[in-house]
């Protein structure tokens, strides 16, 4: 029986490690040698990675690479992407070639608005709860002055706050519903300190409402915090071209492929169990730029698959059509992203990743990101009703499989060579290499 630890945070990382090592890997000879083999020689940028999170023992690396040629509203980009997925940037990659030669992407912010609220129970009268809060409101402004001054020189700070009744749903629920610009930053920490200082100002304000009873100077405030579901944060990318143009494999006309990719779009709208695997392969493309960028990609994921929902069944996130000969392909979501602040400031590859973009802001950040998640889709989902998804995905994941059986370079020069013209599988991986070896 394992016994807890006490303080084990404040023990140092070769403390921790030891620790583990006896506790958890006693039989494993290269555990602890592995966790140090990915710290950093520089000391220094060791140290940041370890101040990033909280009982740190060793860092855990993804792949960071590009996918360039993207043509977006008519300005060349590169996309930086970190993921461990096989095949992810080259499909992104090949997507973005394919367009660029049929005018690109468009896109456009369609707003920035953020949300948070303040949660609470008040057992009264609700009319005087809406007078008590039509009197206090500009008082809730003025306690965040000294937070929103900075946020307010930059274009940003709060929008409005809204008393919402919810007592429908749950009795004596109602919300401060508060609506935000934070301009280049996420604004996570802003909007937090703002909805703490709006329940404190509220709470202390009602003790001295002259209007309220004893049970209803006391309202009971249940927490603070912004919602990741920005349903009108939104951004649309799209691309567009005639169907003749469409094709480019000669085992397939433009217009089959298009009447395909059209029905496979259908479907994903219509049938949640196609919808989420659908929605995942848009995830693929965005996740990776976000995680590159360093902004969240969970609370990015939380809201766009919340907005998936959003009509009370889970649908497609994109879209296509044909009118007047013209196929049009795209996709509107929800993206609460920043160039500023967090992770941007301090994670040397993220500010490197930045600089590939060209220091975008963050409606461009925005635009970009999107982008990333509609051409990952297009390529998943033409691949699906021409090749099939395998064909391409096993092939990239051959290296996957060659590094697990440890395949010598020669020996990966050959395989490669050789399932070009045959199917990827682990089993005739394994086959091949067997024979090779013997």
């Amino acid at each position: 029986m394992i016994a807890p630890i006490s303080g084990f945070s404040k023990l140092k990382k070769e403390e921790k490690i030891a620790w583990l090592s006896q506790t958890y890997l006693k039989e494993s000879e290269s555990a602890e040698g592995i966790l140090r083999q990915y710290w950093n020689e520089d000391d220094n940028l060791q140290q940041l990675h370890d101040e990033f999170t909280e009982n740190t023992i060793s860092n855990f690396y993804l792949p960071f690479g590009i996918a360039p040629n993207f043509l977006i509203n008519d300005k060349l980009i590169a996309i930086p992407m970190a993921i461990e997925e096989s095949s992810v940037i080259a499909a992104a990659s090949k997507a973005a070639k394919y367009w660029h030669n049929r005018g690109g992407f468009k896109v456009e912010v369609r707003n920035t608005i953020k949300i948070g609220q303040v949660h609470f129970l008040f057992k009264g009268d609700e009319e005087k709860l809406k007078q008590f809060f039509n009197t206090c409101k500009p008082q809730l402004r003025d306690a965040v002055s000294s937070i929103t001054k900075n946020m307010e020189k930059r274009g940003g700070g709060v929008l409005d706050i809204e008393l919402k009744d919810k007592t429908s749903e749950m009795a004596d629920y109602y919300q401060l519903h508060c609506s935000f610009e934070t301009k280049d930053s996420m604004g996570a920490n802003f909007i937090n300190s703002c909805l703490e200082k709006f329940a404190d100002t509220f709470k202390t304000q009602a003790e001295n409402y002259k209007d309220f009873n004893e049970e209803e100077k006391h309202p009971e405030i249940i927490m603070s915090i912004l919602s990741n579901y920005v349903p009108e944060c939104i951004v649309r990318a799209e691309v567009s071209c005639k169907v003749e143009e469409l094709s480019d494999d000669k085992k397939i006309d433009s217009h089959t492929f298009a009447e395909k990719f059209l029905t496979a779009i259908k479907i994903a709208e219509i049938e949640p169990y196609r919808a989420v695997t659908h929605n995942k392969g848009i995830m693929n493309g965005i996740d990776a730029v976000v995680l590159a960028t360093g902004n969240d990609f969970r609370a990015v994921e939380a809201g766009v698959h919340a907005y998936a929902a959003k009509d009370g069944k889970y649908s497609s996130l994109t879209h296509a059509a044909v009118e007047n000969g013209v196929f049009t392909f795209w996709m509107e979501i929800p993206l609460a992203l920043g160039t500023v602040g967090g992770l941007t400031n301090l994670h040397p590859l993220v500010k490197v990743a930045l600089e590939i973009l060209q220091k975008p802001n963050a409606k461009e950040l925005m635009e970009i990101v999107a982008v990333a998640g509609l051409a990952q889709n297009f390529a998943a989902v033409k691949s699906l009703v021409t090749t099939g998804i395998q064909q391409g995905h096993m092939k990239m994941h051959l290296m996957n499989i060659l590094n697990q059986y440890n395949a010598s370079s020669q020996e990966k020069e050959t395989l490669i060579h050789y399932f070009k013209k045959h199917t990827v599988t682990h089993s005739n991986v394994e086959e091949q290499l067997t024979l090779l070896r013997n």
